[in-house]
């Protein structure tokens, strides 16, 4: 714990301050003092030279050199690394002086050239530049004989070679057999190896050097020859006896296989190989290392064992020990290069990685533009005395950041290395030095601006509040950048863009950066359109009896623009695909083939988002059309001049009779507790008092009530509202839009809003009063930010209640008794005063750590989830073999559980706008926050933009059945505050209907609040059964075996490969075993009395006549149902087949289950291997490899078939008696139900494409094996509002807890027993 204090004190709160300097105790002092030099000069520069006049295009110039010099030689000696052209070279003194003294020692290379058929089972197929020489020669005990013709010995280096790697990169080892009436004892001390100095190999000392590398090699390994040997006797192959009778060739695998060179050997004999030893001339050490080509692959595998010195042979030694060095080849000029001893992972410690040219561009031009608008702000005298050394510490800590980044940052929504938020610092300088300069030049001018005067403001005032504001900020930057108030730049870009398209232009929220470009980018397009009619209008003239016609195409354009616009999406990638796949469709005619291919595989929710936006537009466009003409018919018949202000007057009544009635008397009447009174629903639906529905949810009376009246009020009365506004008031166009836009998308505040700024305008401040427009969109904006101020204080207020505070961590025993006598006091009044802040600038609030203590995050978009936290589903088709062979793929409940989340997202796509609409997820606008909870599921859905008939929404899947955090939602949600009779201290009931006091008072301090009881969704209901339960008896275990091989000889017999099959002859051959009626198969690890059927007991296995006699009759009744007459009698090679299937099967079984199958785990484990369609084949079964259709189309359906027919065995006892009934049934469940592994990427197809069933078997390793089957039916869902600032807030602190503050428990206390908060 202190030392993870230590590590964000150092890394987070003091590299936070200096920009990113901090002394990393980690690295070493070259990276420290480079790094502390950097940062000193980084900010003396500016304070030096800002001592001198005139010197800020030496400090621009400076700066940007040095920047250019860095990121140059940062980015080159990267692209070295990447290049990877290293020289090995060794640091002994005498080698440089006279390297042909220097007696070298072997650095051998390995080749087998030899046929491509090999009895061994090792295929090694070669060849060399040379011509071949002659073929080796094998001994009585079959060992190669190594002539001297093989040998090749150059002093100039390295020898080119081929051949392919051996046993999947192990050592190939070759075994030499010793002539004993020539070799002797060989010695491998340091003495030998000196004395053998000088000597070239040769025919006569060949096996001396032979036997001192063996020597070596077992020294350097370390017991290497016991590891061989076991090897040996494991694979049932002739051993040497003696050393002197085995000298081993260890040849290091390739570097790209990705495993380490393993010390087990695998030894390769009885092999006719032509074998080239190539000696190399090298140094004191050995250094062995071979280069494979492989003509296959076309790949040059070059690999260098690390040496090791030859001190550790003989401890009397004095020599100097040699090191050798890894140098990387930097190429300078062309044919010029210098070597480099570095290595990356020091680089990146010492300087941040950009990865192309255009990050290095704008880091440089950042760096440049810093010292620009830095010295630009000295120059001006905006800063004097201690403030300059500030100043140029803001500046350092800027441009420090461009090398080396903060991590962590406050402000980063990802752990690790984050290259956006690099920039943050240096971005938000260049703004607010940016402001500054601009406003000091502006209020130095003597012609002010019209609003300034008219505004009647002093001139003194306002640059005193400018400096205070915004040179105040730029001195707090580091302690800005601790807090985390800035978010990163292109978080702040989405949020600005987003704002202005929101509260100006009547937009909605928007998705990220391309969106937010692109919602700002037609509200201009918009305006533009609409600002040339308008200047034109005006200029026409004007009385009671005639309005200019351009005035009336004003405003049957704006409505038209206005309704066009909310029914658009922010997002425009669906928008541009249908143009593309319409206007351009040769584009795509190059993908057809590969579209073909995963024609499976191709998820249809673009098709669909591509033909509803299609049925938009195609309904814009008739909807524009008549409403263009009837709204400049009314706009032209002078209808609001005649009738002014009599028409106002009617239209304001009755947009606030129609919006109470609308969104405030009906939603209220429909929720689960009206007005958190009432205990039970007035206006309740069909399916409230239905246990499980099967039907859609039905569409009652004030459903229809309601969307008559929305329509009415959309379409009808505040466009009525804002033509009469343009016609009596004047042209206000950005008002006009917004309010239009706000109406269509989503009313249910407006009246809210049309009421006050009535009231406001008409009685509080009339003196203030503008035309109603500019009124209502003052108001508008207002308006926005007092929701969000009170759902920011009854988020705080519930928080920190005394009595709902939460103690779940040991932080919370210190902060909690300081936090709540502060509530009164100072820290209330500051707690309000960053309460009006955040809600100005829509800041989250964040309780820290999960206190009582709130601090202000950074400003935020309405989708306020910066990353992309999209689950990765892991199935077969993206994740290596080895893991699918050897692990238990998706193991992970929560990769295993996406796919319900997955398809319930899909669910809400079609219906969520529709249920919205209608109203049954009550009131909502954009950023509401939903829980929908059922009993096995919860999930968050965030709206993010509400448009006129569609919804942008996030989904986050929350925690699955069976997790603490799922039980502990789910009761507070089912909690029961119906049957609570008490009233403070005693319990005197509650009236018919009504809750008691208790209940209302608690309802009240919740941050969330159900609205509906029984929303209906078309899901999955999930059947859960423990296999290890239903295969707990040995006869059930029977049972199942029984069903696998009758699975198998169904899906044998209907196979449409069974003729082939039957009359293959190889196949024939291979099973000819079989055939015999004596053939006993008698594996005790395979065959059991316990769970065979056709076990005969006497025998101690399974003959083909005990097999006939209890599937025979099964075999046959399958054979008939063909249309094409089969042979079936009992010599018949289709029950030769059946018989060598349903060996295979089992000894499948046997081998998964690790050869322990009377083991119900290991049983378990087996079958569930199988499930997932891990086949390990024996020997024995290799014929099965003739057709791998086999297995694929016979085997491996039969084990999943055989799991739902013993699951339906406890319904249907029949099934097992009757082979017509049986045959019924797979051909039932073959045809309706998909059986498939959830690693299988058929299982996602089958859930996105609501097929009807499923089942699937789950091993977990703690809980065991689990049967899940699906059926499709509608889920029952409870709808629950939480407080959207509650949601963003909690969010903000988790994020800073996670990554800035390192917190790496995941039952963490700041999220724990907050029920209030859900």
């Amino acid at each position: 714990m202190g030392s993870q204090v230590v590590q964000t004190l150092r890394q987070g709160v003091w590299a936070s301050l200096t920009g990113g300097w901090y002394h990393n105790p980690e690295q070493n002092k070259f990276n420290n003092s480079c790094h502390l030099y950097l940062w000193m000069f980084l900010l003396m520069l500016p304070l030096s030279l800002n001592l001198v006049s005139d010197t800020m295009p030496i400090y621009c110039t400076s700066v940007t050199v040095f920047f250019i010099v860095i990121k140059m030689v940062n980015y080159r000696l990267h692209l070295m690394f990447n290049q990877g052209d290293i020289v090995a070279q060794n640091s002994v003194p005498d080698i440089s002086k006279d390297p042909k003294s220097v007696v070298p020692f072997i650095d051998f290379i390995v080749i087998l050239q030899c046929p491509q058929s090999i009895s061994s089972g090792i295929d090694v197929n070669s060849y060399t530049e040379e011509n071949d020489p002659a073929e080796l020669k094998v001994d009585v005990d079959g060992f190669l004989q190594i002539p001297a013709v093989y040998m090749r010995w150059t002093l100039s280096g390295r020898s080119h070679a081929r051949g392919l790697s051996i046993d999947s990169g192990r050592d190939a080892v070759l075994i030499s057999h010793r002539a004993k009436d020539k070799l002797g004892t060989m010695t491998s001390s340091k003495s030998d190896l000196e004395a053998k100095e000088g000597q070239i190999p040769n025919e006569s000392n060949f096996v001396e050097f032979v036997s001192l590398l063996e020597s070596i090699n077992s020294t350097r390994f370390g017991g290497g020859n016991e590891a061989e040997k076991e090897n040996e006797e494991r694979n049932g192959e002739p051993e040497a006896t003696s050393k002197e009778e085995a000298y081993t060739f260890h040849t290091v695998h390739s570097e790209y296989s990705g495993q380490t060179t393993m010390t087990d050997t695998t030894v390769v004999h009885y092999v006719q190989c032509h074998i080239y030893l190539v000696f190399v001339h090298f140094t004191q050490n050995v250094i062995f290392s071979h280069n494979i080509y492989s003509p296959f692959e076309g790949l040059n595998i070059s690999h260098a064992q690390e040496e090791d010195s030859l001190d550790e042979l003989s401890e009397t030694s004095t020599q100097e020990k040699p090191s050798r060095k890894l140098y990387y080849k930097l190429k300078v000029f062309p044919g010029k290069w210098v070597n480099i001893l570095y290595d990356r992972l020091t680089l990146i410690a010492l300087l941040d990685r950009n990865e192309d040219m255009t990050e290095n561009m704008v880091a440089v031009f950042l760096a440049f533009l810093v010292a620009f608008l830095g010295f630009v702000l000295l120059n001006e005298g905006c800063f004097k005395d201690i403030w300059v050394f500030q100043f140029c510490l803001v500046i350092a800590s800027c441009q420090y950041s461009l090398l080396k980044r903060v991590q962590p940052d406050a402000a980063s929504p990802t752990h690790g290395h984050n290259q956006i938020v690099i920039y943050s610092r240096a971005a938000y300088f260049c703004m607010f030095c940016g402001l500054i300069w601009i406003l000091e030049i502006v209020l130095r001018t003597p012609d002010l601006p019209v609003m300034f005067e008219k505004l009647q403001m002093d001139i003194h005032v306002v640059k005193l509040d400018v400096d205070l504001i915004f040179t105040g900020f730029t001195y707090c930057f580091p302690v800005t950048f601790l807090l985390g108030l800035f978010p990163q730049i292109n978080t702040f870009v989405i949020y600005f863009l987003e704002q202005i398209d929101m509260h100006f232009f009547g937009g909605t929220a928007a998705t990220g950066l391309p969106s937010a470009a692109y919602c700002i980018v037609r509200s201009l397009i918009a305006l533009s359109l609409l600002y040339g009619f308008c200047l034109g209008a005006l200029k026409e003239p004007w009385d009671e009896q005639h309005i200019p016609a351009l005035f009336s195409g004003f405003c049957a354009l704006l409505v038209v623009l206005s309704y066009h616009l909310s029914r658009q999406s922010s997002d425009p990638s669906v928008f541009f695909s249908l143009i593309k796949s319409k206007l351009m469709p040769s584009l795509g005619h190059g993908e057809e083939e590969e579209e073909e291919i995963s024609a499976e595989s191709t998820d249809p929710l673009q098709e669909k988002l591509r033909g509803s936006v299609k049925e938009i537009l195609l309904s814009d466009l008739v909807v524009c059309i008549l409403a263009s003409v009837l709204t400049f018919a009314i706009t032209a018949s002078t209808v609001f001049l005649s009738l002014r202000p009599f028409v106002s007057i009617v239209l304001y009544a009755l947009a606030a009779t129609v919006g109470f009635v609308t969104h405030y008397l009906i939603p209220q009447l429909r929720k689960h507790h009206p007005w958190l009174w009432i205990s039970h629903p007035v206006l309740k639906s069909k399916e409230y008092s239905q246990f499980e529905p099967r039907e859609d949810a039905h569409l009652m009376w004030f459903e229809r009530l309601y969307v008559g009246l929305l329509t009415f009020e959309k379409y009808i009365v505040y466009p009525a509202i804002v033509l009469s506004a343009l016609t009596n008031d004047g042209f206000a166009l950005i008002a006009g839009m917004k309010l239009l836009r706000a109406s269509f998308c989503n009313p249910s505040y407006q009246f809210f809003t049309l009421i006050f700024t009535i009231i406001f305008f008409e009685f509080d401040c009339s003196s203030a009063s503008e035309t109603f427009l500019l009124n209502f969109f003052l108001m508008s904006i207002v308006f926005n930010k007092l929701w969000d101020l009170l759902h920011k204080l009854h988020f705080i207020l519930l928080y920190i209640a005394p009595w709902q505070i939460a103690w779940g961590s040991a932080f919370h025993a210190f902060a909690q008794p300081f936090a709540v006598p502060h509530i009164l006091t100072i820290y209330f009044a500051m707690l309000l005063l960053q309460t009006f802040i955040t809600t100005l600038f829509y800041t989250p609030l964040s309780p820290f750590l999960g206190s009582a203590i709130f601090i202000t995050s950074y400003p935020r978009p309405v989708k306020f989830w910066e990353r992309n936290y999209n689950t990765k589903r892991i199935d077969n088709s993206n994740s290596r073999l080895v893991s699918q062979v050897d692990k238990e793929t998706g193991c992970d409940d929560n990769n295993l559980n996406s796919i319900f989340y997955e398809y319930l997202t899909r669910s809400l796509q079609h219906s969520i706008c529709g249920d919205l609409m209608l109203g049954r997820w009550g009131n909502y606008c954009a950023g509401d926050c939903f829980i929908l909870a059922s009993d096995y599921l919860n999930v968050l859905v965030h709206l993010i933009e509400v448009g006129n008939g569609l919804v942008t929404f996030q989904l986050r899947g929350l925690e699955f059945r069976g997790t603490y955090c799922q039980q502990r939602e789910v009761e507070a949600i089912t909690e029961g505050v119906e049957e609570d009779d008490s009233c403070c201290c005693c319990e005197p009931g509650h009236l018919p209907h009504v809750l008691s006091c208790n209940a209302a008072f608690n309802l009240r301090w919740l941050a969330w609040e159900v609205t509906t009881t029984k929303y209906l969704l078309e899901g999955y209901s999930i059947s859960e059964n423990n296999a290890a339960t239903m295969l707990q008896v040995y006869d059930l275990r029977k049972l199942l075996i029984t069903y696998y091989l009758k699975s198998i000889i169904y899906y044998l017999v209907i196979s449409p490969k069974l003729q082939i099959w039957v009359k293959d002859q190889s196949m024939q051959e291979a099973l000819q075993s079989y055939t015999k009626w004596h053939h006993i198969e008698k594996d005790p690890a395979v065959f059991s009395m316990k769970i065979d059927e056709d076990y005969v007991h006497c025998l101690q296995g399974v003959t083909r006549a005990s097999y006939c006699n209890v599937y025979l009759e099964w075999i046959q009744y399958c054979a008939n149902k063909l249309k094409e007459p089969v042979d079936s009698d009992e010599d018949s090679p289709l029950v030769t087949l059946c018989f060598a299937l349903s060996v295979l099967g089992r000894r499948s079984l046997s081998t998964a289950a690790h050869n322990r199958s009377n083991s119900l785990e290991s049983f378990l484990y087996g079958f569930n291997t199988l499930f997932k369609g891990d086949f390990r084949i024996a020997a024995k079964d290799e014929w099965v490899f003739a057709d791998m259709d086999l297995l694929q189309t016979a085997v491996a359906p039969a084990v999943r078939m055989s799991l739902k027919l013993h699951q339906g065995h406890f319904t249907s006892l029949e099934e097992t008696e009757e082979p017509a009934v049986l045959y019924e049934a797979i051909s039932n469940y073959r045809t309706s139900l998909v059986i498939c592994h959830e690693s299988d990427p058929a299982w996602r197809r089958a859930v996105l494409s609501s097929r009807d069933t499923l089942l699937t078997l789950r091993h977990m390793v703690d809980e065991g094996v689990d049967e899940y089957m699906l059926y499709k039916r509608h889920l029952i869902f409870k709808v629950i509002k939480i407080n959207k600032e509650c949601v963003r807030g909690l969010w903000a602190g988790q994020q800073q807890e996670l990554i800035f503050l390192r917190n790496r428990n995941p039952e963490r206390g700041s999220i724990q027993n907050s029920k209030q908060a859900l």
